[in-house]
């Protein structure tokens, strides 16, 4: 089996032994140090949890239920009911949920628009729920139309992966509009949407993130939402997560909670505590949801103040760097050829997917005239 070439690329840079170099590669938040730091908020409250904790004794397959059931609360602001279990990560959660889909499903699919993050396909085949892609038809672009379009087709119980905000690779989110066409296709149709929600907080703010997703939920008999606390909370290595669902009856949310437990347990049996009762720490206080909040807002800033100057480097070559200002979080999709690609990490120390995704938080400042200029080189060199 091929490495994942993601995970290939970080060994690449790592071994680079250049004084110059530059990491766009994979998804974490960097500083303008280039350092992906401890949230000072996590690290006053593990300490707190250092000192106060009285036992490692295992806990249920749904994991710490205070730390879901407080950020259901902290995050989601539905007007709805909810059942939740702990998870590992995001990728845990959409695991999770896609192995109940296949398993009660009967035939049942998950559509999606590509590109998307790389990890979703093999997560979706990994738990045997059969997947059909549509393909955008303006590369880097995010087409609901087209999408709704390819969605008449899909039968009633089918699932609709839909990525709740800071889209992963192309930084084209809905518009509200395209949500609301959505939320009421998904109802016509009866499809069940599984929302990714793995950036809250870097796009326009905390509760302006999720605005889509809750006019799903008030929409859809049922739905899924798998969140992710890695890039929000800095948590990325402890994998903390969650898996949310809703359904049209408290006894139907019960069915699927217990089922969701029963496959928990027979795939890891718990997920680890440690990482989810720091966030329910800072959640429970207010001086530290203070503190966190003002962490993550400018975390959300820098990435902002990186699209905006790099936008206006404007055209090169096949890439219209202006749009970037439009796009929202960490990545962005630039329209580059493999062999442009390669050149950029042999020639200049420019590390990107093979897809042409980059992580706007790898570039510093001063960077950025370096990457454009490396960029403008590479492409006149292929024009």
């Amino acid at each position: 089996m091929a490495p994942d070439p993601l995970l290939s690329l970080t060994a690449l840079f790592a071994g680079d032994l250049r004084d110059r170099k530059i990491d766009l590669g994979v998804g974490v938040y960097r500083d303008s140090d280039g350092a992906t730091p401890i949230f000072d908020a996590i690290r006053i409250a593990e300490q707190r949890l250092a000192m106060s904790q009285q036992t490692k004794a295992y806990l249920g397959p749904d994991g710490n239920v205070a730390f879901v059931e407080t950020l259901a609360r902290a995050a989601l602001g539905l007007n709805r009911p909810v059942r939740g279990l702990q998870t590992l990560g995001g990728t845990g959660a959409l695991f999770l949920a896609c192995v109940l889909l296949a398993r009660t499903g009967g035939g049942r699919k998950i559509w999606l628009q590509t590109p998307t993050w790389s990890n979703h396909l093999p997560i979706f085949m990994s738990a045997g729920l059969p997947c059909h892609t549509v393909e955008n038809a303006v590369e880097g672009l995010t087409s609901a139309a087209q999408f709704l379009e390819a969605l008449e087709a899909a039968c009633p119980g089918d699932a609709v992966l839909l990525q709740a905000c800071c889209h992963n690779p192309t930084g084209v989110d809905f518009a509200p509009a395209d949500w609301a066409d959505l939320a009421a296709l998904c109802s016509r149709k009866g499809l069940i949407p599984l929302i990714d929600a793995a950036y809250q907080g870097f796009g326009d703010g905390w509760d302006e993130d999720l605005a889509g997703l809750r006019v799903l939920a008030a929409a859809v008999p049922e739905l899924f939402i798998a969140y992710s606390c890695d890039k929000n909370f800095g948590l990325y290595r402890e994998r903390v997560g969650a898996l949310f669902v809703a359904a049209e009856t408290t006894a139907a949310m019960d069915a699927a909670h217990g089922h969701l437990m029963s496959h928990a347990r027979g795939i890891y049996s718990m997920p680890a505590d440690h990482g989810a009762a720091a966030v329910l720490t800072v959640l429970q206080d207010d001086q530290l949801i203070a503190n966190w909040g003002d962490e993550l807002k400018s975390m959300r800033r820098r990435v902002t103040s990186v699209r905006a100057s790099l936008s206006q480097a404007g055209r090169i070559g096949s890439c219209d760097l202006s749009r970037l200002a439009e796009e929202r979080g960490m990545f962005s999709l630039l329209p580059l050829e493999g062999e442009t690609i390669r050149q950029l990490r042999t020639n200049f120390g420019i590390y990107m997917a093979a897809s042409g995704r980059i992580n706007l938080a790898g570039l510093r400042e001063d960077d950025i005239p370096y990457f454009t200029d490396a960029l403008r080189d590479v492409q006149e060199a292929f024009a």
